[in-house]
């Protein structure tokens, strides 16, 4: 549900951008089952306890760019990819953007958060 929340957030900046005051964000089903996966990190974040923030949030964020890249392939092989980032720089076959690694990198580690509770 984060996962869920965070995407229609983020989508409702970028219609705040494009000076659009209602500010819609939006989304498609097929992300429920593709952010539910994160609770597939919590074995890898146990394993990580005590090791280095800056480790943790870049494992994370492999882990998500990997998540993000196979579910985009499978949907655009089926044509229901309901994201396309071939238009942006820096993308990767249009279902990953390698300048969102910062976001991704604060995702794993509030994922982190929520799946383990403070981890140092």
């Amino acid at each position: 549900m984060i996962g869920w929340a965070m995407e229609l957030f983020w989508t409702g900046l970028h219609a705040f951008r494009v000076r659009n005051l209602k500010l819609t964000g939006n989304s498609s089903l097929w992300m429920f089952p593709i952010y539910g996966s994160a609770a597939f990190l919590t074995p890898i974040m146990q394993k990580l306890k005590g090791v280095p923030v800056f480790r943790r949030g870049f494992i994370y964020m492999s882990c998500i760019f990997l998540g993000e890249y196979i579910s985009g392939i499978l949907l655009k092989q089926k044509n229901m990819c309901p994201w396309d980032y071939s238009r942006a720089p820096y993308h990767l076959h249009g279902v990953i953007r390698l300048d969102y690694a910062p976001v991704w990198f604060l995702v794993g580690l509030l994922y982190e958060r929520v799946l383990l509770g403070k981890v140092s």
